[in-house]
């Protein structure tokens, strides 16, 4: 069963649903209350861009990915493929970032990565595949999966917004490591994208309750 995340009403359901499969999750959504849908831009775009926001601020993240759009209209992989590396780095990317774009745009250009069809895969074959190459990581699979495809059993189990959710919610003495995060999330399928919302949702409350501004992508 593959469970699709592509409006606010699909989300809503599969979070009732949820609630329905693990009885842990009345009490969250009860408090943090229905999530709102989180979408990004699909396609090459869509993964560039969450290539750029890696390991940065969501500031910094929009202001490169903002010079770099703007620079490549339309942005398509054959000009990623083709720029100069050092134009590249003169909008703000770092050559590790540049060496993962100009890889994605080959492989994409070359018919050997197709990003649409990952929709249609189970999650984890899909997370399979984008990990494969150099500079996606497992955190940059998962969101692409879920925020660009809506695919609704993407996990994020490195997000760390995440992980604090589920110790506080679920009572855990320690944040779950990435590892652990995969057992815990096992009651979830096939819509741990859409629980992903829930926690994050269960998240902003408990650090506005901490008085904390909540910092996720």
């Amino acid at each position: 069963m593959t469970v699709r995340l592509e409006t606010q009403s699909d989300l809503d359901e599969a979070v009732t649903a949820l609630v329905k499969q693990d009885s842990r999750l009345k009490p969250i959504l009860a408090r943090a209350g229905l999530p709102v849908l989180r979408r990004r831009e699909a396609g090459f775009e869509g993964l560039a861009a969450i290539v750029c926001g890696q390991q940065l601020s969501t500031a910094s993240a929009g202001a490169i990915w903002e010079r770099l759009s703007a620079a490549f209209k339309p942005f398509h992989p054959d000009a990623i493929r083709d720029a100069r590396a050092d134009h590249l780095a003169g909008l703000g990317l770092s050559a590790a970032k540049i060496a993962t774009l100009k890889l994605l745009s080959r492989e994409i250009s070359a018919s050997r990565l197709n990003l649409d069809v990952l929709a249609e895969e189970d999650a984890d074959a899909a997370h399979a595949t984008l990990v494969r190459h150099r500079g996606i990581g497992p955190w940059t699979a998962d969101v692409y999966l879920l925020f660009c495809l809506g695919h609704g059993d993407a996990w994020p189990a490195g997000d760390v917004a995440l992980q604090e959710a589920i110790k506080v919610g679920l009572g855990l003495t320690m944040r779950p490591t990435p590892k652990q995060m995969m057992p815990l999330a096992e009651p979830w399928r096939p819509r741990r994208g859409a629980a992903a919302h829930l926690w994050w949702a269960y998240y902003k409350l408990i650090k506005r309750r901490e008085g904390i501004s909540p910092q996720t992508k």
